[in-house]
């Protein structure tokens, strides 16, 4: 199995190397992280592919929602719900989002109740189905409500289980595994809820497969008979300034699993940048978004 480099933590020094970066640009480039790019811009990044296992004539599109985390400033209850209606009008066949429902960071504004954001998250509808899986953030705080307000809104929570499901007589699986930080045991250790190996003996037949995780760093342990896998956790960074180190990329293996679309050894992997903000509520060169993956040929 492959061994990752030393945790890659946020420290007070990288926080001040990215504030330097963005003092560079002035009040205007202060003014944008915080309040333009964070608060108000929402993209839809597209992803069109086939990737191994996939068939070519078997048709599908995912609308990728992950990293919520509902709070003011820039995440309150109406860009919320802002969100759910763009998802819904891209009128993709299947919808999930991809865990961290609850903004945790200092600088909360607006207190969004848990049944507020389920509320609105379970508007999200397609022809297959929306569903969720859980986060570090969902374990780390407020983990009981976070997990109860998700079921009684009826949205189904993908943890360590795989779906059978089907479009025009054409099936695959749908996978999401528990997450694998679950419970914070010391500096650099914790312990996860994941079982990649169990998820994986559920998918009993050989239809395609698609599985969500978290955090992206487990990309090294999933077998080809995956044929995607959709990961959130890591914001894209949350700030990425050209030429700088990025000191917001929660993974063991930094740059390598940041953002976008990752191919390695023929598995693929899709990391999105997601939607809210942790730390600190700002964004630079990441804006907010939604990601929009096609499969196979339209």
């Amino acid at each position: 199995m492959e061994q990752p480099p030393p945790s890659r933590l946020i420290t007070r020094r990288r926080l001040i190397t990215a504030g330097g970066g963005l003092l560079v640009g002035g009040t205007a480039g202060l003014s944008y992280a915080a309040y333009i790019e964070p608060a108000v811009r929402l993209v839809v990044t597209d992803y069109h592919l086939t990737p191994p296992g996939w068939p070519d004539d078997f048709p599908l599109t995912i609308a990728v929602v992950s990293d919520v985390h509902a709070g003011g400033p820039n995440m309150p209850l109406a860009r919320i719900e802002a969100m759910v209606d763009l998802v819904n009008s891209l009128n993709a066949d299947l919808i999930v989002h991809l865990g961290d429902h609850e903004a945790t960071h200092p600088f909360i504004t607006e207190h969004v109740p848990p049944d507020a954001w389920a509320g609105a998250l379970k508007r999200l509808a397609a022809p297959l189905g929306f569903y969720s899986i859980l986060g570090n953030h969902d374990w780390w705080f407020n983990r009981d409500a976070v997990r109860a307000a998700v079921l009684r809104a009826g949205i189904p929570i993908l943890e360590n289980d795989a779906l059978h499901l089907e479009k025009d007589g054409r099936k695959f699986w749908l996978g999401g595994i528990g997450d694998q930080i679950a419970y914070y045991i010391a500096p650099y250790t914790f312990r996860g809820v994941d079982d990649l190996p169990g998820t994986i003996a559920k998918m009993t037949t050989d239809d395609p497969a698609i599985l969500l995780i978290h955090e992206p760093d487990i990309f090294v342990r999933v077998p080809t008979r995956i044929s995607l896998t959709l990961a959130g956790h890591t914001h894209g960074g949350q700030i990425n300034i050209k030429g700088l180190p990025n000191p917001f990329v929660p993974s063991q293996y930094g740059d390598r699993f940041r953002y976008g679309h990752i191919v390695e050894e023929g598995r693929h992997m899709i990391v999105s940048g997601g939607l809210g903000t942790s730390k600190v509520p700002v964004r630079f060169g990441v804006p907010p978004e939604i990601v929009m993956v096609t499969l196979g040929r339209h």
